[in-house]
């Protein structure tokens, strides 16, 4: 069963695009524009997490945070937010919160704090993905085939990781730039092309059965590799 994630934020836009990088991951999401619905839907929905905005309409999220920890809940938590003061992040850590990030956030680092924090609780974040003949080692970034392995530089991984994660389906040029590059990244669509060149390289390279596809006006996909006929 896909874990349940729970992001309280009122920037819709970030909301949506947390929700489509969480799905994008295999998580389940529950999005609040307002901390109060979502204490109150804890009590039926037991999230694996949540990430909290501070500055949020009503009860901003540390008092939200307090809360769920006064109930005695130690589901980890996030802190999303603009604050950028120490004394802001000693606040939120006090209050409860297990990590914290500051926006504009790459979406790529987003997810790797929650897997470590899920691992950290207990939940079961897969250290190794497997797709036909290759797999993809998460904690040595390293590429496996028939044909041998070969090691990732980062962003190679982070793409790879999207790909196996979502074998067979399509993910469009601008998903990917978003999900590993983030939102506010200066970065062009032209690094997600490098990068799948560089991996489509590395497939060959460890004799892999499976390739990146391209579907035309529509993104890549990682597939299995077509038989000569």
């Amino acid at each position: 069963m896909a874990q349940l994630i729970y992001v309280v934020e009122d920037d819709d836009s970030i909301r949506m695009l947390l929700r489509a990088a969480l799905e994008t991951e295999g998580f389940t999401v529950r999005e609040y524009p307002q901390a109060a619905t979502a204490l109150s839907d804890m009590k039926q929905y037991r999230p694996a997490l949540v990430i909290f905005d501070i500055m949020l309409d009503g009860m901003d999220g540390i008092t939200a945070l307090k809360r769920l920890r006064a109930g005695g809940m130690t589901t980890p938590v996030l802190i999303l937010t603009a604050k950028t003061q120490l004394d802001d992040r000693i606040t939120g850590y006090d209050a409860g919160a297990d990590d914290y990030l500051e926006k504009p956030f790459v979406t790529s680092e987003l997810l790797a704090r929650i897997r470590a924090l899920l691992r950290r609780s207990g939940g079961f974040v897969p250290e190794r993905l497997a797709f036909g003949d290759t797999a993809l080692d998460c904690v040595s970034y390293e590429l496996r085939g028939p044909g041998g392995a070969v090691t990732l530089t980062a962003k190679e991984f982070q793409v790879a990781e999207l790909l196996f994660r979502n074998a067979g389906m399509v993910l469009s040029t601008n998903r990917i730039l978003e999900t590993i590059w983030g939102f506010d990244a200066d970065a062009e669509l032209n690094v997600v092309w490098t990068n799948l060149f560089f991996l489509r390289k590395k497939l060959k390279a460890v004799g892999s059965g499976v390739e990146i596809r391209a579907k035309r006006g529509l993104g890549y996909c990682l597939d299995e590799a077509q038989k000569p006929e």
